[in-house]
This record gives C-alpha cells, structure tokens and sequence, in this order.
C-alpha cells in the first residue's frame, strides 16, 4: 500500500504562526536549561527529579521548534500533532501550580494561574491549525455517507 502525503494547507498567517510558536518554544527551551529553577512552580510535587524533568522538557522544547521551524511542508501535520500531544503532556504541571497555589514567573494570584490554564487549550488549537494537522486528518477522512 502507497501512502500519499496529505495535502498540508499553507498561507501567509499560518506560516507566521508555525514560525512564531517555534520562536515561542525555542525561548522557553532555552528558559529551561538556563534558569531551571524558575520552573520549578511547574513540576508536579508526585513527579520524581523535577531537575532532570525540566532539563529534559527544554531539549524537547527545543527539538520541537526546530521541527516547526524547518519540517518540510508534508512532514508539518506530524510535527504539529507532536507538538500538540507535549502541551497535553505539560499541562498537568500547570494544573498543579494551580491547585498548589505556587507562585512562579509572575503568577502569584490563583486567577493568574487560572487565566494560564484556559490559553493551553488554545495554544493547542494555534499549533493543530499553523501546521495544517487538523485540516490534514480531516481531509483524509473517509467521506459521510
């Protein structure tokens, strides 16, 4: 059987928006290595080496955005998807900065944090739509009857 790459729609404002959430990573996996303990408010107290965590979570950041930045077009649904599945993964880190109330990179209120946790779906969205992945897996869907 012959895959055929999935047609992977392009544009302008797409282009910027996979462009600027590869920025957005590479800045935040750079954060990570250089100034760890700042994401510490992030890690999970149940979540073993938190240090390792967050030194592991930056290479991938920035694995991840040099995939947004340079994929080629056909191979940018797979990368958003992957993308999209790491803001998944971290958002439990997020959720527990919440209900622990731990301050860290300026969120020291809890509806700070709680406006924090309604953009990750919408983050989610951004990569899903700028890479092209949700309108790749719903164009090879097989047709409604």
């Amino acid at each position: 059987m012959h895959l055929r790459p999935a047609a992977v729609p392009t544009s302008v404002p797409r282009t910027a928006g996979r462009l600027a959430f590869a920025a957005f990573l590479a800045v935040a996996g750079v954060a990570h290595l250089v100034s760890a303990g700042s994401f510490r408010a992030q890690i999970p107290p149940w979540l073993p080496a938190p240090e390792l965590v967050i030194a592991l979570s930056g290479v991938l950041e920035l694995a991840l955005a040099a995939a947004l930045a340079l994929a080629p077009r056909r191979y940018r649904p797979a990368v958003g998807w992957v993308v999209a599945g790491f803001l998944v993964a971290v958002f439990p880190g997020n959720i527990s900065q919440f209900v622990t109330g731990t301050d860290g990179f300026g969120l020291d209120t809890d509806r700070a944090r709680g406006i924090r946790l309604l953009f990750q779906p919408l983050l989610v969205a951004l990569v899903l739509w700028c890479t092209g992945a949700w309108a790749a897996r719903t164009s090879d869907a097989p047709p409604r009857p």
